[in-house]
């Protein structure tokens, strides 16, 4: 039996209710919270395989509370709900340390297939240590990135995008490929967030007389390469 640990914190009751009647029917032991402070205080507290979050919460919203759990180094996944449609609002979510975003009202099976791909995510977490292309290194356990001797500091969706093209150097990683890895299923392919994280990602690796590292493949993907 699935007894892997899942923290709700959602200030609407019904809907509360409703994702953790949903969630324990699929066998997760489910936390519910109605507010941002108790969160943070659960998640302070106890080791969860997965925290969904909503946006708007009293006390402390679910951005605050994703910029505060990077910062005290749990590194839960966490799935933020919220009724805002703007990209530049999912963006906002992911940049804050989220990992997915699903918009209200949702779909059950879409959140039972996004929180799936959370976990599976991050249970196959790469088990090797040091990812090498050229002499850019990344270290998948101190999550610390350095081109040469100068160390890159990035966001975690950045550093998740980088490490799934480091994984298979050289290969073009389609489009789909990394948005259903790196945001989930069914996110809004045909949205811009991919293209500015890749072009946070140049902007970071390519710093002075530093040759290009991410390529794009147009009309395909993606790759990290050494020039």
């Amino acid at each position: 039996m699935d007894t892997r640990k899942v923290l709700i914190a959602e200030d609407d009751s019904s809907v509360r209710k409703a994702v953790q009647r949903v969630l324990e029917l699929e066998n997760y032991q489910v936390t519910a919270v109605n507010d941002g402070q108790a969160a943070l205080e659960a998640l302070s507290k106890t080791r969860f395989d997965l925290a969904v979050l909503d946006v708007m919460m009293p006390f402390a919203d679910g951005l605050t509370v994703c910029k505060e759990a990077r910062h005290r180094g749990i590194d839960v996944p966490i799935l933020l709900l919220t009724a805002r449609v703007e990209v530049g609002d999912r963006v906002a979510g992911l940049d804050a340390g989220a990992d997915d975003y699903l918009v209200k009202p949702f779909v059950v099976d879409e959140l039972l297939a996004r929180c799936r791909a959370l976990l599976r995510r991050n249970a196959s977490a790469s088990s090797v240590t040091v990812l090498r292309v050229g002499d850019l290194t990344l270290n998948t356990l101190s999550r610390e990135v350095h081109r040469g001797e100068r160390e890159i500091m990035l966001t975690k969706t950045e550093f998740d995008l980088l490490e799934l093209l480091m994984q298979q150097p050289g290969t073009v990683i389609s489009r789909d490929t990394i948005y259903e890895a790196i945001w989930g299923y069914n996110f809004e392919t045909n949205s811009k967030s991919l293209d500015v994280y890749i072009g946070y990602l140049r902007r970071k690796t390519e710093e002075g007389t530093e040759s290009r590292v991410v390529y794009t493949v147009r009309g395909v993907g993606y790759t990290v390469k050494a020039s």
